[in-house]
């Protein structure tokens, strides 16, 4: 994941990623289980109950049996970064069969290829753990964006699918787009990260918010505007 940046130099429009954002908004929109969660300034939208609670309870337990501190992708110094990402991640074997269903569902339900779509990553947030405002897509100015766009280029859309109920806190924030989304068990959250004419987003700025009682997992997809996959 990526920590945010003072400057932003993330691309300008692109055809092919604008006609990804317009290509999934369309097959939402027209899934009557989705509806939108911002109009304007992003492209968000949620599922009510897109995992069962024995899928949720399945991922926690391969979370805790494989989490490890999370990391940042950033051409930052350490100590610039301490702080920012204090949760735990846990990379998701593809092929396994409590998550290849899962994985698959997912790309389905956004109609883009699985292929384009990176590892799942669990996450697991305890009392006092965040993650600070961040862009899930790439930048360009940074040193790790010519192996990124060698693996299948800019991060089109994110789903994050809330797999337990938090007590208090835990909210992932959109601060500068108005979106506030409390954790619920099985519920799904996909955004687009491009603008219309698919240049990077910079409203989808986001935040995992600090929980404040009990403990919050989550799972997050990343599809690229290419392949991925084999690479």
């Amino acid at each position: 994941m990526l920590g945010t940046r003072k400057t932003i130099t993330a691309g300008g429009p692109s055809r092919d990623r604008a006609r990804i954002g317009q290509s999934v908004a369309a097959r939402l929109e027209a899934n009557p289980r989705v509806q939108p969660a911002l109009v304007g300034a992003a492209q968000a939208y949620y599922y009510l109950d897109f995992l069962t609670p024995a899928q949720c309870d399945t991922l926690i337990k391969v979370i805790d049996g494989n989490r490890r501190p999370s990391t940042l992708l950033s051409d930052r110094p350490a100590e610039e970064d301490y702080g920012f990402r204090t949760s735990e991640s846990c990379d998701m074997d593809r092929y396994s069969p409590d998550v290849l269903p899962i994985d698959t569902a997912i790309a389905d339900l956004l109609g883009i290829p699985a292929s384009s779509g990176e590892t799942m990553q669990g996450q697991r947030y305890a009392p006092g753990q965040q993650f600070r405002a961040h862009h899930d897509f790439f930048h360009q100015n940074q040193k790790y964006w010519p192996e990124m766009k060698r693996t299948g280029g800019q991060r089109t859309w994110t789903a994050m699918i809330y797999l337990n109920d938090v007590a208090e806190g835990g909210a992932t924030w959109f601060p500068e787009a108005g979106l506030r989304v409390a954790p619920r068990r099985g519920l799904l959250l996909a955004w687009n990260n491009m603008n219309a004419d698919g240049s990077p987003n910079t409203l989808t700025l986001h935040e995992g918010m600090p929980v404040v009682e009990g403990v919050k997992y989550i799972i997050t997809k990343w599809f690229r505007e290419g392949t991925w996959l084999l690479n």
